[in-house]
């Protein structure tokens, strides 16, 4: 802990020398935020023109109490009486015109500084009135990229202003990005579906050269392997149309009770657990939402099926839990299996990303299906999170609105 020490010289590009008084007060002024930076600035102008109306007042007076003050009039006095008149006369003017300008700085330097107080509150209400709209945008731009930019947009209401233009050209540019997301995703749905007829038909000629008894045994094996890959094929073309279908704005929306998914989910998927020597274990609960029943299977399907392929060899566990926690539906699947980093969690859920694998390895799949559950949950409004597991596997915890 604590800085380097460099043994030797120091590194190209190293600023060691102490930085300048300006330097540390352009720090300082970065690390303020931007409506405490707004309320500053008002507040010191504010003072500044205080300032300066209470200089010209102050001259002001001095000015109208000379105009104002009577001329003594010594024309009938003797010509050393008059001259000691017209001392005292010009004298008490400058007493009086002394005395108005202290009067007038005792009365109003208070009243300055507890008007610039007030200014710095109404200047800090001010900025916080000017950067709403900000405000908004960010929150909606914050809350947009978690999901499918299909409908929401800023739509921010008022005069012309330099603040709607940038609403408006946001909003513009969130409409042009939804139509490349959604034109890319159509393209997937239609290439992928495009690919399902010649994949279909190979799989067809393969199965009927291999029900022919006059079959050799090398054609066989060599029929066997094509219809393997020919599946593989298959199942990859089928998780593109999901993942495309998945990515797009809801189509049905029905009541769906978590518990219910969860347990055809696994109930499917009890046999291939067995084989692999997979224990599953549920903790069901019931919890209702509203979404694509079909969609919501599936996403549970998948988190339990990569639970089942990525575990120990012997005596793997897999726990599914579903329920409500603070006012939110939860459906968390855990698993043993091998040490997962925690740099690695994130770009799991990224198509065509498997731990520890390149993208030819193909052995457990194609990489799709958290890429898959991460779209299915987005469009029912929730957010997906991955942690490692204490002893090697993952918890995928998805979190969904209630009904």
């Amino acid at each position: 802990t604590g800085p380097p020490a460099w043994d030797g010289p120091p590194p190209p590009g190293d600023t060691s020398s102490s930085p300048t008084p300006l330097e540390r007060l352009h720090t300082t002024v970065s690390r303020i935020s931007i409506r405490w930076r707004l309320t500053i600035t008002y507040g010191v102008l504010f003072f500044i023109a205080g300032v300066l109306l209470l200089f010209v007042i102050y001259m002001m007076v001095g000015w109208a109490i000379e105009s104002a003050w009577p001329v003594a009039d010594t024309s009938e006095m003797p010509q050393d009486f008059a001259v000691q008149v017209e001392q005292w006369w010009n004298s008490n003017l400058h007493l009086a015109v002394t005395g108005a300008r202290k009067a007038l700085l005792t009365r109003s330097v208070p009243a300055l500084a507890g008007v610039g107080i007030l200014a710095i509150i109404i200047g800090y209400l001010v900025a916080d009135r000017a950067l709403r709209p900000i405000q908004q945008m960010t929150t909606t731009a914050r809350r947009l990229s978690d999901s499918t930019l299909a409908h929401e947009r800023i739509g921010l209401e008022g005069p012309d202003d330099e603040l709607k233009e940038l609403a408006d050209t946001f909003d513009a540019m969130l409409t042009r990005l939804n139509v490349a997301f959604d034109t890319q995703r159509r393209f997937v749905a239609n290439a992928s579906h495009e690919l399902r007829t010649p994949l279909t038909i190979n799989r067809t000629v393969l199965e009927i050269a291999l029900g022919d008894p006059q079959a050799s045994e090398d054609l066989k094996a060599l029929g066997r392997t094509l219809l393997e890959v020919n599946a593989r094929n298959e199942r990859l073309i089928e998780g593109l149309l999901l993942l495309a279908r998945s990515e797009r704005e809801l189509s049905v929306r029905k009541p769906v009770d978590v518990k219910d998914v969860a347990e055809t989910a696994v109930e499917q998927l009890v046999p291939r657990a067995k084989e692999a020597g997979v224990t599953v274990t549920t903790e069901l609960q019931s919890a209702e939402t509203v979404g694509d029943p079909v969609l919501l299977e599936r996403c549970v399907s998948n988190l339990v099926e990569n639970a089942i392929k990525h575990n120990l060899p012997d005596d793997g566990r897999v726990w599914v839990r579903t329920g409500m926690v603070e006012g939110a539906l939860v459906v968390q699947v855990a698993n043993t299996g091998p040490h997962v980093p925690a740099y690695e969690v994130n770009s799991l859920f990224e198509p065509f990303r498997r731990l520890n694998a390149e993208r030819i390895d193909s052995s457990k799949g194609a990489g799709l299906g958290l890429s898959i559950v991460r779209a299915v949950v987005r469009a029912h409004g929730g957010n997906v999170a991955a942690v490692p597991r204490d002893g090697g596997g993952l918890v995928v915890t998805v979190r969904l609105q209630s009904r």
